[in-house]
């Protein structure tokens, strides 16, 4: 099964909210399922977003799923509000990524010509508030998700900290997604673990 088929599976089974439908086929006309992730850093290929997406959805899934999660804390989330979180938190990189060059020295120190993306946003309206506004545009989110997926770069965002704190205490899903896309970034995406 591919990425996008998997992410098609998944979001179809779990999110049956009114709108989700015409959601999917605004991702399926955009370049979300081509799109990296990023420019550089992680998942920085073609289709990288959607596996990225898929990753955190992974990552989610397990943590909110753990008995620590349940039974310590007693947090419980349906599983459409996890789908719709982890798999719609990246929204706002679609159409964002433009390909181009840049330079770089090998091995021997010769200088290489080689495939990159550019970022080139031309709705800089944030990064997860307007993830929250394409997903509201289609259907509607609860308010602990529409925070979840607004803090979910937690405190490696330009976001005032207390702020981030204050999401965080009052909305468990959105240190749970934060946590997620965390995992996904920093250890599953990344070259230094993958080698492992």
């Amino acid at each position: 099964m591919t990425a996008k088929e998997r992410f098609i599976k998944i979001y179809t089974e779990n999110i049956k909210r009114e709108g989700a439908d015409k959601l999917l086929e605004y991702l399926l006309s955009s370049d979300f399922f081509t799109a990296p992730a990023s420019a550089r850093f992680h998942s920085s290929y073609e289709g990288g977003l959607c596996e990225h997406s898929l990753n955190v959805y992974d990552c989610l899934t397990g943590y909110v799923n753990s008995d620590r999660f349940k039974n310590t804390f007693g947090f419980s989330y349906s599983d459409e509000s996890m789908a719709i979180v982890s798999l719609l938190h990246d929204l706002c990189k679609i159409g964002v990524y433009k390909k181009g060059f840049r330079n770089v020295k090998d091995e021997k120190g010769t200088w290489q010509r080689v495939e990159t993306y550019e970022y080139d946003d031309q709705l800089p309206y944030g990064h997860g508030e307007k993830s929250v506004y394409i997903i509201s545009g289609y259907m509607r989110l609860t308010r602990e998700e529409a925070f979840a997926i607004r803090y979910h770069m937690g405190y490696s965002s330009t976001e005032d900290p207390r702020n981030v704190s204050l999401a965080f205490e009052m909305f468990p899903l959105a240190f749970a997604l934060s946590t997620a896309d965390s995992e996904a970034t920093y250890f599953i995406e990344s070259e230094r673990y993958k080698k492992k």
